[in-house]
């Protein structure tokens, strides 16, 4: 991917301050919209290599939403169907855990490329952002 020539490169500023606000929603969960709103708004003025930093954000943000709304209506099919409640705090416990690690991991790896200068290759993978599949050149 692109390497940029200076760290001066237009957005890389907003886009740590992001990472920031992802990691900082571990503790208090409204950061997290905080640092979305702040990688939607800044992802057309970024320079080219900065704007896969951004997409990855959003992508992992509505990663997010998504997963825990599918959580959701799991944890209230399990309560339509009266089972104890150890079962609905044990897949409660299994989701919070994975997605702490898959979002302190995007940030992770997201933060180190950033610091590198080096762009996500994949910026929509579900994982951590590596190559696109199939074969390279």
């Amino acid at each position: 991917m692109e390497l940029a020539s200076s760290k001066e490169s237009p957005g890389r500023g907003l886009a740590i301050i992001a990472y920031g606000l992802y990691l900082g929603g571990v503790m208090t969960l409204v950061t997290l919209p905080l640092g979305a709103l702040l990688a939607w708004l800044g992802r057309d003025r970024a320079a080219f290599w900065v704007q896969t930093h951004l997409r990855f954000q959003l992508w992992t943000f509505f990663g997010l939403v998504l997963s825990a709304a599918v959580f959701f209506l799991a944890w209230r099919l399990l309560a339509w169907m009266a089972l104890p409640a150890l079962s609905a705090w044990a897949m409660g416990y299994v989701y919070f855990t994975l997605a702490l690690a898959w979002l302190v991991g995007r940030c992770a790896v997201g933060i180190h490329r950033l610091t590198s200068n080096r762009a996500i290759e994949n910026p929509s993978s579900p994982f951590l952002g590596g190559a696109r599949m199939g074969f390279h050149d």
